[in-house]
This record gives structure tokens, C-alpha cells and sequence, in this order.
């Protein structure tokens, strides 16, 4: 009788807990009913099999530190060992089958809520952390890149101008536009020399018209105030108004002509000039960065010099294609102002001898159709004298 009380003492199921007590399983009774089965069973073996049960129960007595559960006897065998991890297992399947499903579609749901969230206040964060001494620095920084890429173009252009004077390096040349180039100055050399002789003579009979005008008032007085010169002071008095009326014309006529030669010199052909001379520092800048290419194509080939190679490669690319674009835009500029300067001088010529043929044969009708035919208004005397609100 006692043995067979032990037996079933040896083979009840002995639930633990993860901190090593003992408690009961209420929710696990597949468990226990496989226990008891396993019991019934024992009992069927005989009594020489509990008494060694027994015996091992004695000796080695339960381990509450131990993480499964016995359905058998202590020294049976390994098959009736259940690992406590499956039992949790178990537990936790049926706990997840007892929640809802709304709560873990709400869960996700409001998790990319919060995440959103977290993300735009990350940026409004970000983007409001740049204080003001943060904007000046990246503007300082930006300056001391552009002073460093300046110095450096500086650099290599003075370096290849002094080696292309001292015959140490090579220069592109194009013989044909940079002798269109040299006739451009040329021309305007000798148009400046004429600009300034045709002002010369505005100025002189400017001049001449002016006492022509102080000695017919002259005349005209002398002769009311001398009654037997009266006529001959009244024809001289005359004949100065009558020159000084049309050397008023003709001044008309020059005034003109220098401010025509004055635009196409100082304006036309200037702005030309301003062109050729960007050119002409694309094209030093350009031998200057192919020099520096050369250079570097004949240095050693390792990887800090080929990453050098690319980016002087780079620049060169660059600069080339800035010298043909100048390029193509000077000799567009050369043929527009080729064309212009013999449609402007054809005009101003013809103008100038017929105003000046005009003039000295005392032809008064020709010298004012001269102008009709140019479309030259001529001043009203005094129009270039400020008005007496203006002097107020």
C-alpha cells in the first residue's frame, strides 16, 4: 500500500514556475490528463518499478531549479520530458488568439502616425537649427572659395603670359582673325584721328560764325550811326548775317557728321573691342590651363596624379569651349561692323561734302536741301542757353 503511494507521489505532475515554486496549472489540462494516463500506466508495471522510482526520488529528490516538467517518473525515460518552453509557447499562443484583432490593426495604424510626426518635427527641427552666425559662416565660406579659385586663375594666367613673353611657352594663334583683329585697331585709330580734326573745325567755325554774328552787329550799328557810311556799313552788315546763317547750316551739317563718327568709334567699334579683348583672356586663360594639362600628362601616372589629370582635364574642357564661343562671337561682331561702318560712312561723307560744296559756293538752297535730305534739324539760336527758371 505504501508503495503504490509513492509511486503516484513519484509520477503527480509538479508544475514550477520560472522563479523555482511550485504552483498549480489550471489552464493546462491536456497536460495533466496525459499525467494521469502516464500513472495508470506505471501502475500496470509492478511494484519492483516503483520501489526503484522511490528509491531515486529518495536519492535525488526534485529540482525546483530545473525548466521542464516530469509527466513520468524520475528515472523513466526521456520521452516523457515536456520542455517547460513549449508550455509558454502554448500560454502565449493563447493569449494572442484571445486579443482582438482591432487592436493590432489600431497598433499599426497609429504607429506611422507617430512616426510621421516624429519625422516633421525632426525637420522643423533641422531646419530651424541654423542660427544666423551658421548662415554668415557658410557666406564667408563660400567667399574664401571664390577669392581661392580667383588667386588660383590669376596664378596660372600671369605664369603663362610671362612664359609666353619670354618665348617659354606656346601660344595659340589664329592668323586670320587676328589680322581682322589688327585692321579693327587700326581703323579705329584713324577714324579717332578723324573725329578729332572734324571737331577741330566744328570748333573753328563755331568760332569764325561767332564773330561773324559780333561783326555784322557791328556794321548794322555803325551804319545808323554814321549817316554818310550808312550803305556801305548796311551791306557788310548783310553779308555777315547772310555767312552767319549759313555757317549756322553747315555747323548743323558737322555737328552730325562727329556725332555719327563718334558713336561708330567710341560706341560701335568700342563695344567690338570689349569683346576681342575677353577673347583674347579666354584664349590665355585656355593655353594656360592646357599647359598646366601638359604638364601634368608628362608627370608620373599614380592615382593622386590621374584624380589631378581628370579635374585639370575638366578645366580645360571648360575654358576651350568658353575661348570658341568668344570666338565665333568676335567674328560675328567683325562682319556686323564691316558692314556697318560702310553703310554709316557712306552716308556721312556724302553729307559732308555736299554741306561743305554747298557752303563755300554761297548756295544757300542747295546747303538747306542737303540737310531735308538727312533729316537734320537744326537748333533755334539759343536753345543750348538754359532758361531763366533754370538759372532761378
Amino acid at each position: 500500500m505504501t508503495e503504490s503511494i509513492m509511486s503516484k507521489a513519484a509520477t503527480m505532475e509538479i508544475p514550477i514556475n520560472s522563479n523555482g515554486d511550485t504552483g498549480t496549472l489550471p489552464e493546462d489540462d491536456g497536460l495533466e490528463q496525459a499525467a494521469k494516463m502516464q500513472w495508470s500506466l506505471n501502475e500496470k508495471v509492478g511494484s519492483s518499478r516503483g520501489g526503484r522510482d522511490l528509491q531515486q526520488v529518495m536519492v535525488s529528490g526534485p529540482n525546483l531549479n530545473e525548466t521542464s516538467i516530469v509527466s513520468g517518473g524520475y528515472g523513466g525515460a526521456a520521452e516523457g520530458i515536456i520542455p517547460t518552453s513549449s508550455v509558454k509557447e502554448l500560454r502565449m499562443k493563447a493569449r494572442r488568439s484571445s486579443v482582438p484583432p482591432r487592436t493590432s490593426v489600431s497598433s499599426h495604424t497609429a504607429g506611422p502616425s507617430h512616426e510621421c510626426k516624429g519625422s516633421n518635427m525632426h525637420h522643423s527641427s533641422s531646419s530651424s537649427s541654423l542660427t544666423p552666425d551658421e548662415m554668415s559662416r557658410g557666406v564667408a565660406v563660400e567667399k574664401l572659395e571664390t577669392v581661392k579659385k580667383w588667386g588660383l586663375n590669376t596664378y596660372k594666367c600671369t605664369k603663362q603670359m610671362l612664359s609666353e613673353r619670354f618665348g617659354r611657352a606656346s601660344r595659340t594663334v589664329d592668323l586670320e582673325l587676328e589680322a581682322q583683329i589688327e585692321v579693327l585697331r587700326d581703323t579705329k585709330r584713324k577714324y579717332e584721328n578723324v573725329l578729332r580734326l572734324a571737331r577741330a573745325l566744328t570748333n573753328h567755325f563755331y568760332n569764325m560764325v561767332q564773330t561773324q554774328h559780333a561783326l555784322g552787329d557791328t556794321f548794322a550799328d555803325l551804319s545808323q550811326k554814321s549817316p554818310e557810311l550808312r550803305d556801305e556799313f548796311g551791306y557788310n552788315a548783310e553779308t555777315q548775317k547772310l555767312l552767319c546763317k549759313n555757317g549756322e547750316t553747315l555747323l548743323g551739317a558737322v555737328n552730325f557728321f562727329v556725332s555719327s563718327i563718334n558713336t561708330l568709334v567710341n560706341k560701335t567699334m568700342e563695344d567690338t573691342l570689349m569683346t576681342i579683348k575677353m577673347f583674347e583672356s579666354a584664349r590665355l586663360e585656355f593655353d594656360a590651363y592646357r599647359s598646366d594639362l601638359e604638364e601634368l600628362s608628362l608627370g608620373p601616372r599614380d592615382a593622386v596624379a590621374m584624380a589631378r589629370i581628370d579635374d585639370a582635364q575638366q578645366e580645360y574642357q571648360v575654358q576651350k569651349d568658353k575661348y570658341e564661343r568668344l570666338r565665333s562671337d568676335v567674328i560675328i561682331k567683325l562682319k556686323f561692323l564691316e558692314e556697318n561702318k560702310v553703310k554709316v560712312m557712306h552716308k556721312q561723307l556724302l553729307l559732308f561734302h555736299n554741306a561743305i560744296s554747298a557752303y563755300f559756293a554761297g548756295n544757300q538752297q542747295q546747303l538747306e536741301q542737303t540737310l531735308k535730305q538727312f533729316n537734320i534739324k537744326l537748333r533755334p539760336p539759343g536753345a543750348d542757353k538754359p532758361s531763366w527758371l533754370e538759372e532761378q
